[in-house]
């Protein structure tokens, strides 16, 4: 199993950003993908999860309006669309399979102006 995160960086309060993990090793379509946080200093945090076909999706409160997930299964990618970043938004992002302990190295988002 190998996943890997993509598309993070440096962004100003109120800006957006969109990240990708692309899966292998695995059947991508037939797992809930996961994404997850962690803030310096902070336990790593659940963000928002999306169903198998993508017809389920659910989300944190602190982030519920402003990011949206999504997948791709023909490209084994799930996305997270984050509009309105805040400085608390900064974190790394992590990708993984609901249920299972895998996880990809991650990707650095920083919200600062």
């Amino acid at each position: 199993v190998h996943l890997v995160e993509s598309g993070g960086g440096l962004v100003q309060p109120g800006g957006s950003l969109r990240l990708s993990c692309v899966g292998s090793g695995f059947t991508f379509s037939n797992f809930v993908m996961s994404w997850y946080r962690q803030a310096p200093g902070k336990a790593r945090e659940w963000v928002a999860y999306i169903g198998s076909t993508g017809g389920t999706v659910e989300y944190a409160d602190s982030v519920k309006g402003r990011f949206t997930i999504s997948r791709d299964n023909a490209k084994n990618t799930v996305y997270l669309q984050m509009n309105s970043l805040q400085p608390e938004d900064t974190a790394v992002y992590y990708c993984k399979r609901r249920y299972y302990p895998n996880w990809g190295q991650g990707t650095q988002v920083t919200v600062s102006s």
